[in-house]
């Protein structure tokens, strides 16, 4: 045979082994001309090419021949090129796939395509878009093959705009009617959200194939227009096409989407008739189905026919079991997983850390961090991103941020993730620090990380921000989600903004009770309280339904206006709708009736709660501490301790009080010791201002300076103003100017500072220096807040102040007043001297003008309720000695129990007796 001959019989027999799918033989066949017979063409090449696209594992081969082909002089050959641009994409070479591009003598259309799509399959639409233009500009007529390549780039990349574009010069050049263009347009206005139009178009198609309808199905179903994608099932039918494994997938994601699982079982038993039930994705559709709509034995049966080397099955059982927060049997799963030898993958991992998260298995979800730290997947994001979310929401923010800052590449969900649990655990600054962060990373917020910093705005009242990130919120798109309405009506509602706060309301037109709660606690946490009770009422009025932060945001608005009643009728409706047993709720009811100085009633919510936390605790402790209960209050504590429940930094103010309230000294300064030596309790400066408080009431004031002086941190302004006060009370001015001068440095705009100067010269008898002092307050420009007192009668709430003679029943008032005194004073009353004024001072004054609002409130209080009905007033400033002994006589003339809240605490009158045993 002729060299010729056989180099014929050769690439015969190439093309017969690639012909029959044969790689391994058309590369030996190709080798071996190439040592024998040396003259290798276009042919050969591109049969080895083509060998090569057939079979990963010999694609190192696919340089080699590239090398070959230049060696040759065959650089700018079209076949071997465009099969050099396709194999190169179908790796992810797209440059590679350019270079050769770019090197071909002529370009046809077969070369075009071929780089379009490289760039479509690599996700690059706005290349591809470039190269499209950069060919029309070339004057080469685009084919319907171009155009379609074109549109799937557009369609991969989300390139609406540009889709549109290359739509019209397809329809200009006649080539809609053509089934692949037309399913090409239909995929990109699926991808877009423009169902209209992808609808239209397939009306307007003269022949629709399989994908045409299966473009349909899968784009309706993944958009979860489940029972549009069975109508257009029904539809197909009709059209004599038979559905492959690609529509019974798209149409079992439909019924999915709906929740539809009597439809899932009819396609179910077509897909065993057809024989189809074994295919890959089939089996990973059908367990989805059976596991996003709850049947989960099902699920398990199919999963047990399947094949147990997908590893896909195996995450969606996980799923099945981590929806009913099953932790048990998803952890089993996972170790049956493990010991069949199946890899986990990056999807794996997700899957159970979220039942850990839901199960609140934290110690669990650690060791499942392990082992992902093991296989190499603690970097994937995914993986990072469910875990950065379990730590965030159990409080381990610390370990949370690490794996973020690990991370190399940082994608929207863990930074949100690391932003919601911020907020959640009320770290505002540091939500709203990583929130710029990953701005200036180059990542867009999404609608959750949005809302996420509108509520860290709310959270420390930052309106400046808030605003800035509302304008955002337009920027972004997300003008029409409701969680991020949400946050907003909280955040204007929170810092005060009540009429923008309403406009927001008023503009969200599906109100959710999301939306209801975050204006009621809006106004209740910006001290809107009228108006956050006002909201409620409209809540209930409107008929939505109540929840636990309904309930808590309005028994607190209740408890800080001391409206008891309002509170019961509140209470009722807990009782009513079932919410006694949220532990939030009850805490909520314990403070209201502290707060409303029904100490009792605060003691039997307490006592009828199932099941306490430490908020429980503190907030009965520091009931019984502001009540004068103070030996109450500390048998409590221990019986926390008892519950092995830890004390916190609020558990110790409390019981600092109340060792202040009571008079023990040395116990409280051990339960201070206690914070740091047996707790790990750093003190903040509120427990500071209690143990000056404790021996500033024991008048052992030269105690409490030493006490300030060696303090390991800067002494507050509440710290001086404590020491201030025990100083008036005990007539000591030299410590009490030194408290003030400190007191005058860090708060100079603070009227009660100046006040208790001016009362501690006035009780010490040296009026110039008083005099002093109220002429420093004046020229500074610093107003005095002015004594009220306020009670309730008959629903109404009436204000009084010092000498109140505005009052409708100010005269019957005063005669009240008069009368009682003379007989109050039968039994041992003695007015004290307004020791604020000097006795000539007192002379010029009317007396009716230097009677106390309390003094009046109680009096309006005795002519206007009846006897069995204790009185209520509320005090803004500290009940003077004086008052507090004449309530104590008036208790007993009257036979009335007088209940009165001052700024510090709750004074109760009975029989001729206070609550706090004179010590206050």
């Amino acid at each position: 045979m002729t060299r010729r001959g056989a180099a014929a019989s050769l690439h015969r027999s190439l093309a017969g082994f690639v012909s029959h799918e044969d790689p391994a033989n058309v590369l030996s066949l190709f080798a071996a001309k190439a040592r024998q017979h040396g003259g290798l063409g276009s042919t050969d090449l591109a049969c080895a090419l083509r060998a090569c696209r057939g079979s990963g594992k010999l694609w190192p081969r696919v340089p080699e021949i590239h090398a070959a082909t230049v060696v040759r002089g065959l650089r700018g050959d079209r076949i071997v090129s465009n099969l050099l641009i396709d194999l190169y994409a179908k790796k992810g070479l797209v440059q590679r796939a350019r270079q050769v591009f770019e090197e071909l003598c002529s370009s046809d259309n077969v070369s075009w395509v071929a780089m379009l799509s490289a760039y479509a399959q690599n996700g690059l639409g706005a290349e591809a878009v470039g190269l499209y233009r950069q060919m029309h500009r070339s004057g080469i007529v685009p084919t319907p093959y171009v155009l379609s390549s074109v549109l799937s780039a557009c369609t991969k990349a989300g390139l609406l705009v540009q889709g549109r574009l290359i739509h019209v010069q397809a329809y200009k050049q006649g080539f809609c009617s053509e089934t692949f263009v037309g399913n090409a347009l239909i995929a990109l206005y699926l991808r877009c959200g423009s169902f209209k139009l992808a609808e239209r178009i397939f009306s307007d198609m003269p022949f629709c194939d399989r994908v045409t309808f299966n473009t349909l199905i899968s784009g309706h179903a993944q958009c979860g227009h489940g029972e549009r994608a069975l109508e257009i099932f029904d539809e197909m039918q009709l059209s004599g096409l038979m559905p492959d494994c690609v529509t019974i997938a798209s149409l079992l994601a439909a019924c999915t989407s709906v929740g539809d699982v009597k439809k899932g079982m009819q396609v179910h038993s077509y897909l065993l008739k057809a024989g189809m039930s074994s295919d890959y994705i089939i089996e990973g559709s059908l367990l989805d189905l059976y596991v996003k709509c709850g049947d989960t034995d099902t699920a398990l049966e199919i999963f047990n026919l399947g094949d147990r080397t997908n590893v896909v099955l195996w995450n969606l059982m996980l799923v099945a079991y981590g929806q009913i927060s099953d932790v048990a049997k998803s952890f089993d799963i996972f170790c049956q997983m493990q010991a069949a030898g199946i890899r986990p993958n990056q999807f794996t991992y997700p899957c159970i850390l979220r039942t850990c998260t839901c199960s609140g298995e934290i110690e669990l979800g650690e060791q499942i961090h392990s082992l992902s730290i093991k296989t190499g997947f603690e970097s994937d994001m995914y993986v990072s991103g469910v875990l950065i979310d379990m730590y965030s929401k159990y409080g381990w923010l610390g370990k949370a941020r690490r794996i973020l800052e690990m991370l190399e590449e940082k994608d929207v969900v863990s930074w949100t993730s690391m932003i919601a649990g911020y907020v959640q655990h009320d770290f505002c600054k540091e939500a709203l620090s990583t929130f710029k962060e990953m701005q200036e990373f180059g990542i867009w917020p999404d609608n959750i990380g949005l809302a996420s910093a509108i509520s860290a705005c709310a959270g420390i009242k930052a309106m400046r921000q808030g605003l800035q990130i509302h304008a955002r919120v337009y920027v972004s798109g997300y003008s029409a989600d409701i969680s991020i309405w949400n946050a907003l009506v909280n955040l204007y509602a929170r810092c005060g903004r009540c009429k923008d706060a309403y406009s927001l309301f008023e503009a969200v037109e599906h109100k959710d009770g999301i939306t209801w709660n975050g204006l009621v606690s809006g106004f209740a946490q910006s001290g809107l309280y009228e108006e956050a009770l006002k909201v409620f009422v409209q809540m209930g009025q409107a008929g939505v339904k109540f929840n636990v932060f309904s309930f808590v945001s309005s028994i607190s608005a209740s408890a800080n206006l001391a409206e008891t009643k309002q509170g019961k009728q509140i209470h009722c409706r807990v009782i009513k709708t079932g919410h006694t047993s949220e532990t939030e709720v009850g805490n909520a009811l314990i403070s209201l009736y502290g707060k409303c100085g029904s100490i009792e009633d605060a003691k039997t919510q307490f006592s009828e709660m199932s099941d306490r936390n430490e908020v429980s605790w503190n907030t009965i402790i520091t009931s019984c501490s502001q009540h004068g209960r103070g030996q109450e209050a500390l048998v409590l504590f221990d019986k926390m301790k008892q519950e092995c429940l830890k004390p916190n930094d609020v558990t110790f103010i409390g019981v600092l009080a109340a060792c202040s309230h009571v008079g023990l000294v040395e116990e409280g300064l051990s339960y201070f010791k206690s914070m740091s030596n047996d707790y790990g309790i750093q003190p903040r400066p509120d427990h500071y201002a209690c143990v000056v408080d404790i021996l500033g009431r024991a008048g052992q004031l030269d105690r409490a300076r030493r006490f300030i002086e060696e303090m390991p941190i800067a002494a507050d302004a509440m710290v001086w103003r404590t020491l201030l006060s025990a100083c008036k009370v005990h007539k000591n001015i030299e410590i009490g100017e030194l408290a003030a001068k400190h007191l005058l440095e860090l708060e100079p705009q603070d009227s009660a500072s100046y006040v208790l100067l001016s009362n501690a010269y006035a009780v010490a008898g040296k009026w110039a220096s008083r005099d002093q002092v109220r002429k420093m307050m004046k020229d500074r420009g610093v107003r005095k807040e002015p004594g009220r007192s306020w009670i309730e009668v008959k629903n109404l709430v009436h204000t009084f102040f010092v000498g109140d003679q505005l009052h409708p029943y100010a005269e019957q008032i005063y005669i009240f007043l008069a009368d009682l005194n003379d007989r109050i004073a039968k039994i041992g009353y003695k007015q004290e001297k307004y020791y604020l004024f000097h006795d000539k001072e007192q002379e010029q004054k009317d007396p009716a003008s230097l009677v106390h609002s309390e003094k009046l409130a109680v009096s309006f209080g005795l002519m206007s309720l009846p006897p069995s009905v204790p009185l209520r007033v509320i005090k803004n400033l500290r009940i003077c000695n004086d008052c507090h002994n004449w309530m104590k006589f008036a208790s007993e003339v009257m036979r009335r129990e007088i209940v009165l809240r001052d700024v510090y605490r709750f004074h109760h009158f009975n029989n001729g007796s206070c609550s706090c045993g004179d010590f206050w």
